[in-house]
């Protein structure tokens, strides 16, 4: 298995794992606007779109963006990050997120974050995985406002 960053040519593969994804964590973005996305980040300076290839098959994925505040200076946060049922506990979600880790480090940001998004799910297992992984749950909340 090989880890290495996506190109255009892995959009269908990562596109039918982020459905998979979103389907199995309750999210309900729409597919067309998902490849939008995609599309966009794949493009993007600002983010960083990992995958492992397993023989020609997109394993899973990671996705990575950076952003600038007045806090932290440049930061990077882990923003999707999903290993297919079949190539779960093989150490690959662990793979993704060093990888961006150092992706992170690379463009200079003072941190990675990761938010985690509970979806009415108890994601305490979750919690402990990236604690061992070195996240710091600052006990912050995200509130988010639609706009459209």
């Amino acid at each position: 298995m090989i880890l290495r960053s996506a190109t255009a040519g892995d959009l269908v593969d990562v596109l039918a794992l982020a459905v998979d994804f979103y389907a199995e964590d309750g999210f309900a973005t729409p597919v067309p606007r998902l490849e939008q996305h995609l599309r966009h980040l794949l493009d993007s300076d600002a983010a960083h779109v990992a995958v492992i290839d397993s023989g020609g098959r997109i394993a899973g994925f990671g996705i990575s963006t950076s952003s600038y505040g007045l806090e932290n200076g440049l930061i990077a946060e882990l923003e999707d990050l999903y290993v297919a049922p079949a190539f779960r506990r093989r150490g690959l979600a662990e793979q993704l997120i060093e990888d961006s880790a150092r992706w992170a480090a690379s463009i200079g940001a003072a941190q990675l974050e990761i938010v985690v998004a509970p979806n009415g799910q108890d994601v305490s297992h979750l919690f402990r995985y990236y604690r061992a992984r070195g996240f710091i749950d600052e006990g912050r909340r995200l509130l988010a406002r639609p706009l459209g």
